[in-house]
């Protein structure tokens, strides 16, 4: 059987993959997909929690996530694109040499 302790488990594995790729990635691509591994890793502790506890407040916290993680992907990609075509790299350590 399946517990709660097994969903939290796998949340905080999946919080420690996305913790690390976020700290150790230099493309902007991967780092996006790091923070994503990282707000779906929370979105399965709030589900479990709700679901454990018989009460949809952790599911309406989950779902205002995934609505933010939409947005951010829009906003971070159209971004990504646009600094893409201006330094032909994804790669953080070009940001380093930005000039206004």
């Amino acid at each position: 059987m399946i517990t709660l302790t097994h969903y939290l488990v796998i949340s905080a594995i999946l919080f420690s993959i996305g913790l690390v790729g976020v700290i150790r990635r230099k493309n902007l691509l991967m780092l996006f997909f790091s923070t994503e591994i990282l707000l779906n890793s929370v979105n399965i502790g709030f589900a479990a929690v709700s679901k454990f506890y018989a009460d949809v407040t952790g599911q309406l916290f989950a779902f205002f996530i995934i609505a933010v993680a939409a947005s951010e992907v829009a906003v971070g990609l159209g971004l990504l694109v646009l600094w893409y075509k201006r330094s032909g790299t994804i790669d953080l350590d070009s940001l380093q040499s930005m000039k206004g």
